[in-house]
């Protein structure tokens, strides 16, 4: 049930990161959560998207990508849901790399995508939990 998400290591100078994604732009792929964390000399640009595999071969062969399972859960958009989560994975001591939210419409709510160690441990847990998971499918509809 893991979400895929699409990292790219784009050098931290003006204009690259719309130079990488400007094929992404141009077609008909849906850039559904983005999150960008920077260094001095480069950047990691992840993001969830509608096509995986279009988007990298859009991305082309000058672009350093990677694919990586995470964990995407579905929150209430109200203040206190996000804590509710990590304190679950903190109480089972699962170490959380990192983390990021988008919101969609009322209906949907939010959402929280974990990068763990293990994809499926933190399944099964927030599954037995009572957390919502959400696969690829889901959000990219």
């Amino acid at each position: 049930m893991a979400v895929k998400q699409l990292s790219v290591f784009i050098e931290n100078k003006h204009g690259r990161l719309s130079e990488a994604i400007k094929g992404i732009a141009e077609s008909e792929v849906n850039i559904r959560a983005l999150s960008i964390g920077d260094s001095t000399d480069y950047g990691i640009v992840r993001m969830i998207v509608s096509d995986l595999e279009k988007a990298r071969n859009l991305l082309g062969e000058n672009v350093l990508s990677k694919v990586t399972s995470v964990v995407a859960v579905k929150m209430d958009d109200r203040g206190g849901a996000l804590y509710k989560i990590l304190k679950t994975l903190e109480d089972a001591q699962i170490n959380l790399m990192y983390t990021y939210a988008f919101t969609s419409n009322k209906e949907f709510g939010a959402f929280v995508v974990l990068r763990v160690n293990d994809v499926e441990t933190t399944e099964k847990l927030l599954a037995d939990k009572g957390f919502e998971l959400v696969t690829d499918e889901e959000i990219s509809n």
